[in-house]
């Protein structure tokens, strides 16, 4: 009798634990970000700043004890492959991420090349992919999985095209990008597209390319001045825009040149040193005079890396901000990798009027964000200043 009166109770107190634990103590999932960034390879800076901005975001997630979802607190943990800016490379850190580190989502690649073969790859595995800076529609075209945090080149192309037009009155460009490379490729044709739409076919009266790590530009750009070219567009990265600008003036070109996004690293004021003083580009944000949330970004940033975030930096803090609020936002993580990015994904498409310090986006059925773009002036210093936005119409 004694025995079985034991029996009841311990059954009973296992019973009791058993509700408080289901009641206080919740299952905890761990939510892993993958970062897919080229820490190597050709625009290492690139890699540098991604890896950087999402240090400080897992900083903030750690302080206040992880990702709340449905009452409960999940810890983050990041998990960083090297795409070395490679198309293959991306694919295979993305597939690894997926297939093996079981992530709930993946933040990059950066670089169109990358991102819209990487981005094949997150939605075939449904899982749920924002690349910070791939600006070519390709990225996310068709791929309910894929998301971005910038804005879109069908819309950059003609916001060059036309703030061109509008600020120096000129009616004959140059362009000069990377045909072996998706983003300065597609730009370059949606910049050509409507130029000669606004002053005419033929108007772009030298059109010239040149192949991914070519280092002299000078039978181009002699062309391109024997045009009559009055401005040069040349979308392409910080390593080549030096290069780029430094041997048109040396060839004696006078006019501006203008680029995309492509140029917001800061590597490439240092790199090109006087020779981009006075020159425009279209980006994301502007560091030089930002307030709020964005300057306590850019201190922050600077006082722990030694100088101010690029324009990756600040969307790469976006893009996790977005991946935040989608897990926060997705109910309760069920611990089924499968279910829970469906989850995070069909949340991060629902997100509206989302306040990153790159500007305000809100996603309508679709994984671009409807967003402003930056026109960045470079200053003697070599500081990027706000120039004027310009809004989807």
């Amino acid at each position: 009798m004694k025995k079985q009166a034991l029996v009841t109770a311990t059954l009973c107190a296992l019973a009791f634990c058993s509700a408080l634990t289901s009641c206080h103590s919740e299952k905890k999932t761990v939510i892993k970000v993958g970062i897919n960034a080229p820490i190597t390879g050709d625009i290492p800076k690139v890699g540098e700043g991604t890896k950087y901005a999402a240090e400080l975001w897992l900083e903030d997630v750690n302080k206040a004890g992880g990702i709340e979802v449905g009452g409960i607190k999940h810890p983050v943990e990041l998990v960083v492959e090297d795409s070395e800016s490679k198309a293959e490379s991306a694919v295979k850190a993305s597939t690894k991420m997926i297939t093996q580190d079981d992530v709930m989502i993946i933040i990059g690649p950066q670089a169109s090349k990358e991102a819209i073969p990487a981005g094949d790859v997150a939605n075939n595995y449904e899982t749920p992919m924002i690349s910070p800076w791939s600006t070519n529609p390709d990225t996310t075209a068709n791929r309910p999985y894929v998301f971005r945090a910038c804005f879109l080149d069908p819309f950059q192309g003609p916001v060059l095209a036309d703030f061109i037009s509008e600020e120096f009155k000129f009616s004959k460009a140059a362009v000069l990008y990377d045909v072996a490379s998706d983003y300065p490729k597609g730009l370059a044709e949606f910049f050509k597209k409507s130029w000669e739409e606004k002053h005419g076919a033929g108007s772009v009266v030298a059109y010239e390319s040149f192949t991914t790590k070519d280092t002299d530009f000078s039978s181009q750009l002699t062309k391109i001045i024997r045009s009559g070219a009055e401005v040069l567009f040349t979308p392409q990265y910080y390593n080549e825009v030096a290069l780029i600008v430094q041997q048109a003036k040396a060839l004696g070109w006078t006019g501006p040149i203008v680029g995309s996004d492509s140029w917001g690293s800061a590597e490439t004021a240092q790199l090109c040193g006087k020779a981009c003083s006075g020159q425009f580009f279209s980006t994301h944000y502007a560091a030089a005079g930002a307030q709020g949330a964005t300057k306590a970004f850019i201190d922050r940033y600077k006082a722990k890396y030694g100088y101010v975030p690029d324009d990756v930096a600040a969307l790469t803090w976006d893009a996790l901000g977005l991946a935040q609020k989608a897990v926060e936002s997705s109910g309760k993580l069920t611990g089924k990798i499968k279910d829970d990015r469906k989850a995070v994904r069909n949340a991060l498409a629902q997100i509206k009027d989302f306040d990153g310090i790159t500007g305000r986006m809100t996603f309508s059925g679709t994984g671009d964000p409807k967003k402003c773009a930056v026109i960045v002036k470079i200053s003697d210093k070599g500081e990027y200043e706000f120039y004027k936005s310009i809004c989807p119409k």
